[in-house]
């Protein structure tokens, strides 16, 4: 994709090559024009889903996050500009297949009353990542694979996928939270479904603590999820410590997620039902994913100082000493 990029390799009096540290003003213009064009040509195949996908950003609070996603692909590619400038491209025919088949089958799943509409936004992905292999190569492909298939998460998912993964999390937040609500003299409980109905000193409170879709924890899972990717690929660390801070986002935010429907139920229980509606409750939202970076970053602390590489280690223990003559 970048062919013609200003000379950057010198020579030392060794004969070794080195390359100076680049810039993205040192492409030429000749290149951005093509990805000018390329990144054209995708939007006008995809521009029905764009459009699609971008005003449930704006409809939808769970998806409002999607706005982040593209700012932190383009920011994965500006940590690693100088290797991606510094790639050698060489075009790779896999790719214009793979490209053209993308394109079919999006055209095929578009027209079809059978199609599959979550598929529609991701092809686009797909095409972006088959773009990237026909012009640039594996060498180019494997710089750059994150930053396109992160763009994964700002899609969707679908309805159907969305509730019948809200609806465990909510069944876990409200028996959590009704527990833990027992647990306070005066408080009793029963829970029938996602409904906790609560008796305070004898008084039954009505209406009953609803744990609603919007409490189920998944915009802070879906939101967090990519955060901690993003994290989990900018800070340096062993693979298998990332893949632990991968792993964790999901039972974090589903811990936050509880925190908030137990605190929600004290206080609609101990201070006063209006403080869990409106802006309270959408603002003790907010507050967890505060939390969730806290135990996140926690993590990532005790690993680190848990498990100490071992060439640092054996630098640490050389003690030179200087001998008497």
């Amino acid at each position: 994709m970048v062919d013609n990029i200003t000379s950057n390799v010198t020579e030392t009096s060794e004969g070794n090559t080195l390359r100076r540290k680049q810039h993205w003003r040192d492409v030429d213009l000749h290149s951005y024009i093509k990805m000018l064009i390329v990144g054209g040509l995708i939007w006008w195949v995809f521009r029905d889903e764009i459009g699609t996908t971008v005003n449930r950003w704006l409809t939808d609070g769970s998806w409002s996050h999607g706005f982040l996603i593209p700012l932190f692909s383009l920011y994965f590619l500006n940590q690693n500009r100088e290797k991606i400038l510094n790639v050698r491209t060489k075009p790779n025919y896999i790719g214009l297949g793979l490209l053209v088949g993308f394109v079919a089958i999006h055209t095929l799943n578009k027209t079809s009353p059978a199609g599959y509409a979550y598929g529609q936004p991701l092809a686009a992905v797909a095409v972006i990542g088959a773009v990237v292999l026909f012009l640039g190569g594996w060498q180019l492909l494997k710089l750059i694979w994150l930053p396109v298939g992160f763009l994964a998460f700002a899609i969707p998912l679908p309805r159907r996928l969305y509730v019948s993964m809200t609806m465990p999390m909510r069944h876990l937040a409200a028996n959590i939270a009704a527990a833990l609500l027992r647990s306070v003299n005066g408080i009793e409980t029963t829970v029938s479904g996602v409904v906790i109905a609560v008796v305070y000193k004898g008084k039954a409170m009505k209406p009953d603590l609803n744990v609603a879709e919007a409490c189920s924890g998944m915009r802070l899972l879906m939101a967090f999820v990519a955060l901690g990717v993003a994290m989990a690929y900018l800070h340096y660390r062993p693979m298998w410590q990332r893949f632990v801070l991968l792993a964790s986002t999901i039972p974090i935010a589903i811990l936050c997620n509880i925190v908030r429907v137990t605190v929600t139920g004290f206080i609609y229980v101990l201070i006063h039902p209006r403080y869990t509606q409106g802006i309270y409750h959408d603002t003790l939202g907010l507050m967890m994913l505060p939390l969730a970076f806290v135990l996140y970053g926690f993590l990532a602390w005790f690993m680190s100082g848990l498990f100490v590489e071992e060439g640092h280690t054996a630098t640490e223990d050389i003690v030179v000493r200087r001998s008497n003559v």
